[in-house]
């Protein structure tokens, strides 16, 4: 293996090397220090004069006296059924004491593009315990739905939570977690640790974790570790995925970073131009491959800075991604866990997996007319600011009254509070019981008759 030492320039996370052999986008680098270290790096840019490599470690020790051999081979991840159970770090090494993993491949981490003609339509209902999701907002099996946060919201407990609660009710198939954190603090990282293993869910779950005092560049690589990981597990094991990324702002920041390093033109707010298609290349990799029997779902979260829907990396993700849960910081301001808003939420692949067969025949309808009330009690809070209460008629004051109790009993639930979704429905129906039936305009009679509480134990209504 040929060792180079010309070594031009040094940029942040970046090595300038010139004139080399022709070498490969993505090709792995050994760079070896004076002292006989080597630090890893990958081949970021080539030309015929210079090639950029970036460094998955600090540049500290690197100067003009390190060798740089190009190994020939891209970044793989070795996978393998041991993987369950085990934390590792954002680059993919083992971080809870215990052996190497022994791989029974190794993988390419940039993975395949899934054949649009290959994919399967999402239809499995996938139960988060969590009524807000589950009832008005489904996750689906195969789907890939966002959670748009905000700083210092709850969103990593809601994740937690899903991670810990998440099955499909009545399957036998065998259901993992892969979880990657990215970018978060040594003492988030040790909550995350903590709950995995108070719960119990480490058992079915991969841990990825970057911290805050990793090389950026590292960032950049975890997500695609982990869904390397979960595409082995779905696709060779037989396995359905739930894959769980915080923070993608995290890494949009690391994207943004090295962008400057590179010096390239900036787009919107600095972040690099190919934003979308680096986010497209992550979030695309969820799905059903038909005649295989897995599936990878994705959730990733994102804290919106300023808590701007429209900034690049939400506006971005909404494009790519098949809705969205909204995390709202009025809600928890008033206490009440999870945060979740409906309003502005979104699945958009949510009638797929719900109604007979799926959940239950008054699904759709339960959702509709819930939050048809709810929006309707949320905008009659804004008259309230300015007329008062005693301006309202008695049917606006009936539906600001709902509001409350739909935040209070529905969307409050507690943290360790795994919700069937036969008791998110049940849940749903005695609200509207506090609505008299004639308001209840987007529910059919015959399921009023069969779930109503009242009707349950007096017949069917009248009218």
């Amino acid at each position: 293996m040929k060792e180079y030492r010309t070594v031009s320039k040094i940029a942040g996370p970046l090595v300038f090397v010139e004139k080399t052999e022709p070498v490969g986008y993505g090709e792995l680098v050994n760079i070896v220090l004076f002292d006989g270290t080597v630090k890893r790096g990958q081949v970021l840019d080539t030309s015929d004069e210079i090639v950029v490599v970036q460094v998955f470690e600090t540049t500290a020790g690197i100067g003009r006296d390190s060798g740089i051999r190009f190994t020939g081979e891209t970044i793989k991840m070795p996978v393998g059924r041991d993987m369950l159970g085990r934390i590792l770090s954002g680059g993919g090494k083992p971080i809870d004491g215990g052996p190497e993993i022994v791989p029974e491949k190794r993988l390419d981490i940039t993975g395949a593009a899934i054949n649009p003609y290959a994919r399967g339509s999402p239809s499995d209902f996938i139960q988060s315990g969590i009524s807000t999701i589950d009832g008005m907002n489904t996750l689906v099996r195969g789907q890939k739905l966002p959670i748009f946060s905000g700083a210092g919201l709850p969103h990593n407990n809601v994740a937690l939570q899903i991670a810990r609660q998440a099955k499909v009710p009545g399957s036998k198939e065998a259901f993992a977690v892969v979880f990657a954190a990215m970018g978060i603090t040594r003492e988030e990282a040790n909550a995350f640790m903590q709950d995995f293993e108070r719960t119990g869910a480490l058992e079915r779950a991969v841990v990825f974790l970057n911290l805050a005092d990793d090389p950026a560049v590292e960032r950049i690589i975890t997500p695609r570790l982990a869904l390397t990981t979960a595409e082995y597990l779905a696709f060779d094991l037989g396995m359905h995925v739930l894959v769980i990324l915080t923070d993608m702002t995290n890494y949009c920041e690391a994207l943004r970073q090295i962008g400057a390093a590179r010096e390239e033109v900036p787009g919107r707010r600095g972040y690099p131009g190919y934003m979308y298609t680096d986010l497209a290349c992550i979030y695309e990799r969820a799905g059903i491959i038909k005649g295989k029997k897995g599936s990878v779902t994705q959730i990733p979260i994102l804290t919106m800075p300023g808590d701007d829907i429209t900034h690049p990396i939400p506006d971005l993700t909404g494009y790519i991604t098949e809705g969205q849960i909204v995390v709202n910081r009025d809600l928890h301001r008033k206490g009440i866990y999870p945060p979740i808003n409906v309003l502005p939420s979104l699945s958009r692949l949510m009638n797929l997996g719900i109604g007979k067969g799926h959940t239950r025949e008054d699904h759709k309808k339960v959702s509709d007319q819930i939050y048809a009330a709810y929006a309707e009690g949320n905008d009659l809070r804004g008259l309230v600011a300015i007329v008062g209460k005693d301006a309202l008629s008695e049917r606006d004051r009936m539906f600001l009254e709902f509001a409350d109790l739909y935040e209070d009993r529905f969307v409050r639930q507690g943290y360790d509070e795994d919700r069937t979704i036969e008791d998110t429905l049940d849940l749903g129906w005695d609200l509207l019981s506090a609505l008299p039936v004639e308001q209840l305009v987007r529910i059919d009679r015959e399921l009023i008759a069969k779930y109503h509480p009242k009707f349950k134990k007096e017949g069917a209504p009248q009218g």
